[in-house]
């Protein structure tokens, strides 16, 4: 559920310089901006008459929802309680906003109690706001519930290179891309493949424009035997990921309870199937999308991502350590605190003191699979089987397999060059007249049956070889 506080105007600070004059040059003419909604025009006339009638309710209301439709949430609030003291009913509502969007639940639960009231009264329908008042007291339970987590690291990529910051031990598997794995345009998902390389989980659009979670086997070269997840949840899931134990299962979801967009869960799969997921808490949720939960028990730490407070198309991903425990932020008097920690409004109120986060985030930041290259000398990878790959020639037993091999390396290369002149014909497809998009056609045609052909023989060849070599 987005609430109407999370988007906030982004020319507030230019529409709160404008002069008193222009439209507004009166009430009635202020009221009438309100009215349609012209809230920055409308503001510095009110701004004036809150200055000449500083304890008027109405001119405190209509300049306080003035000041919150323009992004100045702190001078709202000030004002806004001036007319809440009146009992001006909509200023509940706002001062409802506001305390949802700092975290501060409670006080978000009393004006939602208070606006509801004032329409009862009225003989007016309160589903809507019986609806927000729940949703603020599961917040408030959820922040009651916080663990106490230590984010010792932060970063701020585009979206579309999120997978950037994660460097996954061997042991703990891969994470690729959905238009990696698929060879699709699809970006919108990722996929885990376990450390052996026989198991993927991923994310992929139904009929109804959703993601629902499937899992799928590798069969010497094949993916196979795709099956559901979750074979009843109709809700948007993407973004798995399976711990190291094999059974754990963390993933994002629009439903099951999410309190905004995307929100992290946790399964694990017991007699076959897997259990009721668990909503994360606090500050691993908020009312943003969170997702993409990581935890690598090798490096002794994890990672999820969030775009909360960030502008379009940036997300923050964040590094934290594990506790297995899920040891609880103990409630005390400085709920501002306990508000900030909620909010992860700094990631060094959550560190512990004295401590020395740099080894765990040097290590997090280490590129296994790019440092393991130069161990051994490599001319390719060839996984023979579960327990055997093979890096150079040498490492052949039989002379009928390694030609096979060398076959097919061969006809990588080949596929290597066809695809590079493939694209540059598209390109020039692209950017041309019809004239020369008639002209380049037949080449891109032959090109395109070139490459899979090339693709069907390399396949034969590479089974050949591991089939060859197993059995010597």
């Amino acid at each position: 559920m987005r609430l109407l506080f999370g988007k906030i105007i982004a020319c507030a600070a230019l529409f709160a310089c404008l002069p008193f004059g222009g439209r507004a040059q009166s009430l009635d003419q202020a009221k009438k901006l309100y009215n349609e909604g012209a809230y920055g025009e409308a503001r510095p006339a009110f701004e004036k008459l809150v200055r000449q009638s500083p304890s008027n309710p109405s001119y405190n209301q209509w300049y306080g929802v003035c000041c919150f439709e323009t992004g100045d949430f702190a001078l709202a609030e000030k004002h806004l309680l001036i007319a809440n003291g009146r009992d001006i009913a909509e200023s509940y509502r706002y001062l409802a906003n506001i305390y949802t969007a700092s975290y501060r639940f409670a006080e978000a639960v009393g004006m939602w109690e208070g606006y509801i009231a004032h329409l009862t009264k009225k003989k007016e329908n309160t589903d809507t706001y019986e609806a927000q008042l729940a949703y603020v007291e599961k917040l408030l339970r959820m922040k009651e519930k916080m663990e106490d987590v230590q984010v010792i690291d932060s970063i701020v990529v585009p979206v579309d290179r999120l997978l950037s910051a994660y460097f996954l031990s061997r042991d703990c598997g891969t994470l690729l891309s959905g238009s990696d794995f698929f060879g699709s345009t699809d970006s919108q998902t990722t996929v885990y493949v376990n450390p052996k390389g026989d198991q993927a989980y991923y994310g992929r659009l139904d009929e109804n424009g959703r993601y629902a979670l499937y899992t799928q086997s590798r069969l010497m070269d094949t993916w196979t035997d795709e099956s559901p997840v979750f074979a009843s949840d109709t809700s948007d899931n993407n973004y798995p990921f399976v711990r190291g134990d094999g059974v754990t299962l963390y993933f994002a979801s629009k439903g099951n309870g999410s309190i905004g967009g995307y929100d992290l869960f946790v399964t694990r799969y017991k007699n076959n199937t897997f259990l009721a997921p668990e909503q994360m808490g606090m500050p691993f949720n908020s009312t943003a999308n969170d997702y993409l939960m990581v935890v690598d028990e090798t490096k002794e730490t994890g990672w999820f991502v969030s775009d909360r407070n960030q502008p379009e198309g940036k997300v923050c991903i964040y590094l934290f350590i594990p506790d297995e425990s899920r040891r609880r932020i103990a409630v005390s008097d400085d709920d501002l605190q306990l508000c900030r920690r909620a909010m992860l409004a700094s990631i060094k109120e959550t560190w512990q003191p004295g401590l020395d986060y740099s080894e765990l985030i040097d290590r997090a930041r280490t590129d296994e699979m790019a440092l393991a290259i130069p161990q051994r000398p490599q001319d390719f990878v060839f996984v023979v089987n579960d327990q055997t790959t093979f890096y150079t020639w040498a490492d052949f037993k039989s002379a009928e397999a390694e030609n096979a091999y060398r076959k097919a390396e061969s006809m990588r290369r080949q596929i290597e060059s066809t695809e590079q002149k493939l694209n540059e014909l598209r390109d020039k497809y692209t950017a041309g007249n019809d004239a020369e998009r008639s002209q380049l056609k037949p080449s891109i045609l032959k090109s395109e049956e070139e490459l899979a052909t090339l693709h069907a023989q390399i396949n034969g060849w590479i089974k050949k070889a591991r089939n060859t070599e197993n059995k010597h």
